[in-house]
């Protein structure tokens, strides 16, 4: 389902009052609470990337223990399976010719019961025939900021999306610990729509400061609590860049991109918008924290809310259902459950107390920057997931700031070329 910016903008503004499974883990080190040195916690989540479309070459790149990529990975060609596989490959645009599927079937497709190889299948397009555009990849030439990002801070190359299907619904675990049943990108209908619970009540009721940055409309403002308590909590993005230059940034924090807009213009990272305009938006938001006043006790969780459409090798494992909600499945829909977690995708974890040049192996999803917030203040879980999701502390070390003195990392440029072809690319009209 594509929503237009007009449609969502419209929607939000319409109903704000004001402007066992794998997945289950160990708590992954003993600290909790005051123990945890970190009094502020940044969330951002960018659009539509796997891991092994923007990472699978870290392993080669700087940093041997992420997985990479398997040498020779395919998807068979969907116009003739006897044809040579459709292989791997290094993108050489920043700018997709056409969106991929992300929906709650095509990701079904993509999976294949685990066989991971009905992604060209899912996203053919009269721009790309056989789909091959999902087994692009991109390397440190393309994206040296990220790069230099994992082989700084630590990363993990077994971060899922929590849901296979779209932007919405893993958004809503990113808040909520649950879909509340969704898998579309439902938008609410009238004020009382998404009268359910989300992080911002548990911070609320115990006193914990929090807001959201927006570039372009905040996505928490699906949820009513968030339309009724707007004001002083959900602000333009330009607050976040001067809360950090003063060190008055709230204990917990959400940044949210630019969503739909020009390929050159628009932050987010969703096809087709240009991967360098997003990674120079990265950047931007990471170094000003690490030149804040609150760095030292600081801790920022940069992830992606889902795939995208785009290949990735590794097979999602299952998970706990979050609740007794089952999928809001209509006719044609892929039967299924919210018992398996999505694909995964990128994470990178910044803080002082960041474990140097490190990858974690647990499994994590977008519960996990939950289950983070609720070790570190002391909150109660929202749903089954996030009770049973690890919480993120093997990122750390919080008995040495490796990185009092933020390091230097590679610039985010934008290749001329690129923004010029990216001038051609098809708008963006959905999420």
């Amino acid at each position: 389902m594509r929503v237009s910016k007009s449609r969502l903008l419209a929607v939000l503004l319409a109903t704000a009052c004001v402007a066992g499974p794998a997945a289950v883990a160990v708590r992954s080190a003993p600290k909790a609470g005051a123990a945890i040195p970190v009094d502020h916690i940044v969330v951002m989540m960018q659009e539509n990337r796997s891991s092994d479309h923007y990472l699978g070459k870290l392993h080669f790149e700087g940093q041997p223990a992420m997985q990479p990529e398997p040498l020779g990975a395919s998807n068979p060609n969907p116009l003739n399976p006897l044809a040579p596989p459709i292989k791997a490959y290094h993108e050489t645009r920043y700018c997709e010719p056409a969106d991929l599927d992300h929906s709650w079937n095509g990701s079904h497709t993509e999976y294949d019961n685990g066989a991971m190889d009905g992604f060209t299948k899912a996203n053919e397009d009269p721009s790309d025939p056989t789909g091959s555009r999902t087994m692009g990849y991109y390397d440190q030439t393309d994206l040296p900021f990220y790069y230099g990002l994992d082989n700084t801070f630590a990363t993990s190359d077994t971060y899922f999306d929590s849901v296979l299907s779209q932007t919405f619904p893993n958004r809503f675990y990113e808040l909520a610990g649950t879909s509340f049943g969704h898998i579309r990108n439902d938008l609410p209908s009238g004020p009382n729509d998404f009268d359910v619970r989300t992080i911002f009540q548990d911070l609320d009721e115990h006193g914990i400061s929090w807001k959201i940055y927006y570039s372009q409309i905040a996505f928490g403002m699906e949820f009513k609590y968030v339309r009724d308590h707007a004001a002083g909590h959900v602000v333009p993005i330009d607050q976040y860049y001067a809360d950090a230059a003063a060190g008055t940034l709230p204990q917990v924090a959400y940044v949210d991109p630019i969503f739909i807009a020009s390929a050159n213009t628009e932050t987010d990272e969703h096809p087709p918008s240009n991967i360098q305009v997003g990674e120079q938006y990265s950047s931007d938001v990471i170094n000003a924290l690490m030149h804040s006043p609150n760095w030292s006790s600081s801790a920022l969780f940069l992830t992606y809310d889902e795939n995208g459409g785009f290949y990735d090798h590794v097979p999602p494992p299952s998970a706990v259902t979050p609740d007794d909600i089952p999928p809001m499945l209509q006719p044609g829909d892929t039967p299924g459950a919210f018992d398996r977690l999505g694909f995964r995708v990128p994470v990178s974890v910044v803080s002082p107390y960041s474990k140097p040049h490190y990858v974690s192996h647990i499994t994590y999803d977008h519960t996990s920057t939950l289950k983070f917030i609720e070790t570190r203040f002391g909150l109660p879980p929202l749903t089954r997931r996030d009770a049973a999701a690890a919480d993120m502390t093997d990122f750390f070390d919080f008995s040495h700031a490796s990185f009092a003195t933020p390091p230097a990392l590679p610039p985010a440029p934008i290749d001329p070329a690129q923004f010029a072809a990216c001038n051609s690319a098809p708008p963006n009209t959905g999420v």
